[in-house]
């Protein structure tokens, strides 16, 4: 046994293999040792017992209060709802990824001033970095400019999708439009258990 650390040691070592501590105690002298030693040993080896057991009780709460909050709750980017101001000639985004065969839901209102038109496109990942450049690309679906509409938009596959709400007045306008607008993400995934 070491008589620094208090680790076995292989028989006839003249050093520790954990520590480097010289002179290791043999097998057969460890009951003729000094009290003094005896109880620096037990004590090191009480700490070594104390450690391993504080750290098995902290991995075992931290374990069984992970299983009994569950998983954490995470809105999804794609529920919301608020009021957004669009200045004119100018859009909104809201963003968030759709697995493939969900679908969202939604509807938004021009709040101020009543009655004026905004127009709805949704992008996937691709055609959302070819709208940012300045390109034109089809989009997903799209809704002609409008003081109200429904938002149904199930997603073909899993990807990343851009709903951009778009204030088509002319700059020299000045119209700034407020809008209020809801969406929801469905999952497509059924309640008998099966889906």
């Amino acid at each position: 046994m070491c008589r620094f650390c208090a680790v076995a040691v292989p028989p006839g070592s003249k050093t520790c293999t954990e520590c480097g501590a010289p002179d290791p105690i043999a097998s057969r002298d460890l009951p003729k040792l000094r009290g003094s030693l005896r109880r620096r040993l037990r004590a090191v080896n009480f700490m070594r017992s104390l450690i391993v057991i504080a750290v098995c009780a902290g991995l075992a709460y931290l374990m069984l209060s992970l299983v009994i909050s569950g998983p954490p709750v995470v809105n999804d980017p794609l529920d919301t709802s608020g009021t957004y101001q669009i200045g004119p000639g100018n859009f909104t985004v809201i963003t968030g990824e759709i697995t493939g065969g969900d679908y969202v839901v939604g509807n938004f209102t021009t709040t101020s001033p009543a009655g004026t038109n905004i127009g709805v496109a949704i992008y996937n990942s691709t055609q959302w970095v070819e709208f940012e450049s300045g390109q034109d690309p089809a989009p997903q679906w799209s809704s002609a400019p409008a003081p109200s509409a429904e938002i149904v938009y199930s997603a073909p596959y899993t990807d990343d999708f851009y709903f951009v709400f778009t204030n088509g007045y002319a700059p020299s306008t000045h119209l700034t439009i407020e809008t209020y607008i809801v969406t929801t993400y469905e999952s497509n995934v059924g309640d008998d258990g099966f889906g």
